[in-house]
């Protein structure tokens, strides 16, 4: 299939026979189910740039880069320019007015990445003569830099706090949900993705295998508090089966009421509904991610070695980890009170 995919996405403004336009018609029913953005294209659009995303690997590079393509397609449709007629004088002058507006150096070398991955793949296709990311200057980013914002412990009980008082029918998951993000740092799509085999019990301790970045496998632990309210949560959705035990739901471990799986959008709601509710002066700049970022802070103020917060939080690179010391920033924030 995937010679055919190539062969459709090389051939997208010419008759084609039908096998590689069953083909096409497969590849963007895919591409729309996981990422309805794109539907607002048109056919070619979203042909060529579901043909370039079904060849990366991981789901959340997918995302990640459909968003920046989007508003990269975006900014071209806006000036008359066709997405494959681009040239380096575009992508540069497309850069400027990021960094003009604002935008984060991190962010906008993650958005090059992105055009960087399209246009090397229609190049090897013969889309394109040249790569018009070749040569972009990208801006200076600080690796121990991170704009993500944290919770203090005081804030973080204070949200758990929200999250049990919470009322309606999902407060059972939203406190469970919480929870596992606080206490066992998975990335908020490795526990979306999870399912509830993917529960399991190993040396002695309660574990969830999550798919990590590059699609491995790992086992994270599961703290007592995050596992008793999951349990709880489980067997409540047991109940409403008929089910004596939760064991044998074969559903998202976090599931909607249908038993479908819940999309990061939910999640952001989530957070900034309890965090207001929890009086958190900067609840309209947390985002699900700000609960990884405290559990591993957090972590790090306890005494844990960069080593072992490394491996638990599953960084290959020691300099992501310690993005989030902010045991060094707060002398730096006490040295400033000293100094008024």
């Amino acid at each position: 299939m995937t010679t055919d995919v190539h062969n459709a996405a090389a051939a997208v403004a010419a008759p084609r026979p039908p096998g590689e336009v069953a083909v096409a018609g497969e590849l963007l029913a895919q591409a729309r189910a996981e990422l309805p953005a794109l539907r607002g294209l048109d056919d070619r659009a979203q042909l060529l740039a579901a043909a370039w995303l079904v060849s990366l690997r991981s789901a959340r590079t997918r995302r990640g880069y459909a968003g920046d393509w989007l508003v990269w397609h975006g900014w071209l449709a806006e000036r008359g320019i066709d997405v494959l007629a681009a040239t380096r004088l575009h992508v540069d002058l497309w850069v400027r007015g990021q960094l003009d507006a604002g935008a984060a150096h991190s962010s906008v070398c993650r958005r090059l990445s992105a055009l960087g991955s399209f246009y090397r793949y229609c190049a090897t296709r013969d889309l394109i003569e040249a790569v018009p990311t070749v040569g972009v200057h990208r801006p200076a980013v600080d690796p121990y830099a991170t704009t993500t914002v944290g919770l203090s412990r005081d804030e973080a009980r204070a949200l758990l706090a929200a999250a049990d008082a919470d009322t309606g029918p999902a407060r059972l998951r939203t406190a469970a949900m919480i929870r596992t993000l606080l206490f066992s740092e998975p990335r908020v799509d490795e526990l979306l993705g999870a399912d509830v085999t993917d529960l399991g019990h190993d040396q002695g301790h309660r574990v969830l295998a999550i798919q990590r970045k590059g699609g491995t496998t790992k086992r994270i632990p599961l703290a007592p508090a995050s596992f008793s309210a999951l349990e709880t949560y489980l067997l409540a959705r047991a109940a409403r089966a008929g089910l004596a035990d939760w064991r044998p739901l074969d559903e998202p471990l976090l599931a909607t009421a249908t038993g479908g799986r819940l999309r990061q959008a939910h999640l952001w709601e989530l957070v900034h509904r309890l965090a207001r509710a929890a009086g958190l002066e900067a609840w309209d700049r947390l985002s699900p991610h700000s609960l990884r970022h405290t559990a591993i802070t957090l972590a790090l103020d306890a005494g844990a070695s960069l080593r072992d917060v490394q491996d638990y939080a599953g960084h290959r690179d020691p300099r992501s980890t310690r993005r989030y010391d902010h045991s060094r920033q707060s002398q730096t924030y006490t040295l400033a009170t000293y100094l008024t």
